[in-house]
């Protein structure tokens, strides 16, 4: 699978790359009591800087979905804290924390949960018109052309290939401009084409767009395309990689393995 994006990548704009878009201190996450009791987080503190793309990597049970989640402010905390910008989600009641996630927080999964009854267009504005706010034109066209999508609005997803119902996925994510994206497993129900040209889109998106991505993913060569890699073992945070190559990722998610089985 070739790294190579579709379009050239200029510099992320604005100069957001040192602020931090999301924040998690000391945060645990415990679900169960006395002997079924199971921390799925431990005291993990991890940053997600703005106009940078992050893959949260470790082995089956580590957290990193429990991590994403918490994060996203789909799952509550037992302790610590989660931040989405400057607004701690642990004190906003179910409303505010249902609004945050709307106009804050852009989510990209596996299935690519599009009504099929709706054109590519009417899915991407969805939640907007939800929220009852009206889509920046401009902006919507943007994203459009960048994810390569300007000759399919008027098709329904039936009339899409899986790739690109998926970025019609990753394009609703990003039309109400939000904060973070928050991706997990993006590219699972891809084959090695379509998934090649996700990560690139994702890529983009942070690069050319200025978005806040952060991707679970159990592939290498998807954590590959990413600034930076955070691994998680045990409900920790373990180590970090900075431009990370697929071979060396695999190199230290096999050595996360072995130890695992000589601990």
């Amino acid at each position: 699978m070739s790294r190579a994006t579709a379009f050239p990548v200029p510099p992320a704009p604005g100069g957001t790359g040192g602020a931090v878009a999301a924040r998690a201190t000391a945060l645990s996450k415990v679900y169960g009591h006395g002997e079924t009791r199971v921390a799925a987080l431990d005291a993990v503190d991890v940053e997600f800087r703005r106009a940078e793309f992050t893959a949260i990597m470790g082995p089956s049970g580590s957290g990193k979905s429990t991590l994403m989640h918490c994060m996203a402010g789909l799952d509550s905390i037992s302790s610590g804290s989660a931040r989405i910008g400057e607004v701690e989600l642990g004190t906003l009641d179910d409303r505010r924390l249902t609004r945050l996630r709307r106009d804050k927080v852009g989510f990209v999964f596996q299935a690519f949960n599009l009504l099929p009854t709706l054109t590519a267009l009417e899915n991407i504005t969805l939640p907007l018109a939800i929220a009852g706010r009206r889509p920046d034109a401009g902006w919507v066209e943007r994203i459009v052309a960048t994810l390569g999508l300007s000759g399919r609005l008027a098709h329904r997803p039936s009339q899409l290939s899986g790739g690109q119902q998926q970025r019609v996925a990753v394009a609703r994510a990003l039309a109400a401009k939000p904060e973070i994206v928050f991706a997990d497993e993006p590219t699972g129900n891809l084959d090695s084409r379509s998934g090649t040209e996700l990560l690139g889109f994702l890529q983009e998106s942070v690069r050319a767009l200025g978005q806040t991505v952060v991707m679970v993913t159990h592939d290498p060569v998807a954590a590959s395309y990413a600034d930076r890699v955070v691994f998680l073992a045990d409900g920790r945070i373990v180590d970090e990689m900075r431009e990370p190559t697929a071979g060396a990722v695999l190199d230290r998610m096999k050595a996360f393995e072995v130890n695992g089985r000589t601990n």
